[in-house]
């Protein structure tokens, strides 16, 4: 397997220019596509999500950029949008509300999934989960109970292996639990740091978000078991990083590092 099986795309969540300076800044980085964040605030917002989206679709394919994906809600309008446009992935992370079981509150979500299912059906996407530490859908076990009853076109998985790792989950059993239904990856690297000294009374930790070698998450074990598979499709880099100023430098490394693990 080489390069030509995957794409790699990139979460533009970091820089709010208008969209024609980020497509070409982007593809200056080397990558292939773009998830955007639909969002007030950003490019596209979600009030004029038709005609933002097909602005933008138009802008990034003018830099030799697909728009792979999005993060935004998933309302009528917004899918219908990514379906005419040829928007393939309508990226979410869910949360467990405080108070809320959380068997109870997968049993809901399931019923907001019922519903949605005929819309994304007849639009052509696929609504894909990603797993979040802390509380919410943290971890690849969590996304596979979440939606295995669901057709993988319409409800999928999106793996963030930075996340699995802050879980203390192994990639390549990661990625066996999901592999039914995985329709993209996500590449960043965390690390938990300590907030206070071994003189308190109970340890503090927080994440530290740093650059694709440096974290808990193994990217060489992740591309040698995607490899392995034969996975075809997006592997986006989401270009979070605690070290805000150093954003542009740090992603740009992470795409030349990214790349080379499956040349």
């Amino acid at each position: 397997m080489n390069t030509a099986h995957v794409t790699f795309t990139v979460f533009t969540k970091p820089w709010r220019m208008p969209l024609p300076r980020l497509g070409a800044f982007i593809k200056t980085l080397g990558f292939d596509g773009v998830e955007l964040p639909v969002r007030p605030g950003y490019q596209v917002t979600p009030e004029r999500v038709t005609t933002g989206l097909q602005e933008a679709v138009h802008i990034l394919a003018d830099c030799g950029l697909a728009l792979a994906s999005i993060s935004g809600p998933t309302d009528e309008t917004t899918i219908a949008a990514c379906g005419e446009l040829g928007i393939p992935v309508l990226r979410v992370c869910l949360d467990i509300p405080a108070q809320v079981p959380y068997l109870e509150h997968e049993a809901r979500l399931q019923r907001e999934f019922d519903a949605l299912v005929p819309l994304l059906q007849r639009y052509g996407v696929t609504l894909g989960i990603q797993n979040h530490y802390g509380r919410f859908v943290a971890n690849a076990m969590g996304i596979r109970h979440l939606i295995e009853k669901y057709d993988p076109r319409h409800i999928g998985a999106v793996l963030d292996f930075a996340h699995c790792a802050l879980n203390g989950e192994i990639p390549e059993l990661a990625l066996d639990i999901v592999w039914s239904h995985l329709r993209m990856v996500n590449f960043k690297n965390a690390y938990w740091q300590r907030t206070n000294g071994p003189e308190a009374q109970a340890a503090a930790y927080k994440v530290y978000w740093t650059s694709g070698r440096q974290g808990l998450a193994s990217w060489a074990r992740v591309a040698q078991e995607l490899k392995q598979r034969g996975y075809s499709g997006p592997i986006c880099l989401t270009a979070e990083y605690s070290d805000e100023a150093a954003v542009d430098r740090l992603i740009s490394e992470d795409i030349t590092y990214a790349r080379s693990l499956f040349e």
